[in-house]
């Protein structure tokens, strides 16, 4: 019996197989339930086909999750091949057509074909709470940022030089919206009594709130149409922006915890810029294993701060932005790229000398992330916090 390639093409209730041999010849080909018996009733028709078998799927997590640990568990090997990956390749199949098991067909041939596809491992327990406490965080500040901006809405459309005044996004601006939303209650409840209801709430410098306030009040003296039922609407949704604001510190404790269990946590804080929450979002975009990048240059490319060459006939030494890389890992490295810039002499002048180069913000920024990912990498591959060179080792 020889070597057999199996793609599934996965879904939420349903998974499509196909599995192939060294020919490219279908040998199997099953819609199966995502379902236990189901699936393990696959892995075993499968593995009668042939001594040795190769699994392929299009997706690394959610509806296929159940499929993926039941063939790690059975030390099942499983190559991930992207949404787009699939797509592209399937141009180069006969047929227009798209069908679940004609891409379930395409995932195997690419299995069976290609060398260069990611495996999936058995994720680290950390790891794996970290995706989803990390996830679950940028909801919530998703979330916040459309209520945020429902609110400053709402409040322009009845009184414009409150909204301008006031940063939403503290806690003291928030209380005094659910007590107070039009120029007219503002001035009844007036400045000294309006300090006096924010300081019972707890609300810092409550003076200079009231009196900020209360200034815009006094500017406006026209009663808007709606206003009271757009007042009602600033009372709920300020409500809610603090509601999220509490989940999101409380899910902040909860990632700090959680992350502050894996071995590497020393490490990876120890970076200027990458904080507990972004270095947490490192790991759960990562995984954690470097050695699954194999080098620092693949790393910096799958997060998308390393250029590609765009080279063809004689022009050569030409550049762009990569368009295939993972966009929260990118975003970790750059943020935190940034929070270095302010915090790190070392990263400020190489930042500084960038930008005396020409480069624009932007583009020293992303320099400086992809030199932050050699050290990061060098950091977890010895197993050794960050620490400024001293001056004496720079003259030596």
């Amino acid at each position: 019996m020889a070597a057999i390639w199996a793609g599934i093409d996965a879904g939420k209730t349903h998974h499509h197989c196909v599995a192939i041999d060294e020919s490219g010849r279908r040998l199997l080909s099953r819609r199966v339930a995502n379902d236990e018996p189901e699936l393990l009733q696959l892995l075993s028709d499968v593995l009668d086909l042939g001594d040795e078998v190769t699994w392929g799927i299009d997706l690394a997590d959610g509806g296929s999750a159940l499929a993926i640990a039941i063939l790690l568990n059975h030390d099942q090997p499983v190559l991930y091949l992207s949404g787009r990956a699939i797509h592209r390749a399937s141009e180069g199949y006969r047929g227009e057509g798209k069908t679940d098991a004609k891409d379930a067909a395409v995932i195997a041939d690419q299995a069976r074909i290609r060398r260069d596809l990611h495996p999936l491992l058995a994720g680290d327990e950390t790891v794996t709470d970290l995706k989803i406490l990390t996830g679950r965080r940028m909801d919530l500040v998703a979330d916040r940022t459309r209520t945020v901006n429902r609110l400053r809405a709402q409040l322009t459309g009845v009184f414009p030089g409150l909204e301008r005044a006031l940063d939403l996004t503290n806690t003291g601006p928030l209380i005094l919206l659910t007590g107070y939303q039009t120029p007219a209650a503002l001035r009844r409840i007036g400045r000294k009594r309006l300090e006096t209801w924010l300081r019972n709430r707890k609300v810092h410098h409550a003076d200079q709130l009231a009196e900020t306030a209360f200034q815009a009040a006094e500017r406006q003296r026209t009663s808007l149409p709606g206003e009271r039922l757009t007042a009602r609407m600033v009372h709920t949704l300020a409500a809610e922006v603090m509601a999220l604001n509490q989940q999101v510190a409380e899910i902040d404790k909860l990632i700090e915890a959680r992350f502050r269990e894996h071995h590497d946590f020393e490490v990876i804080t120890s970076m200027p810029g990458l904080g507990v929450i972004l270095g947490a979002e490192f790991l759960a975009a990562t995984g954690g294993d470097m050695a699954v990048f194999g080098t620092p240059d693949r790393l910096a490319g799958f997060g998308g701060v390393a250029p590609a060459p765009r080279d063809s006939g004689k022009i050569s030494g030409n550049l762009r932005r990569p368009q295939r890389y993972n966009r929260r890992l990118q975003r970790v490295f750059y943020t935190s790229a940034l929070f270095s810039i302010r915090r790190c002499e070392e990263s400020r002048q190489f930042y500084d000398r960038k930008r005396a180069e020409g480069k624009r913000h932007t583009q020293a920024v992303l320099a400086l992330a992809r030199r932050r990912v050699n050290v990061l990498w060098a950091l977890l591959r010895d197993g050794r916090r960050y620490e400024l060179t001293p001056p004496t080792a720079l003259a030596a």
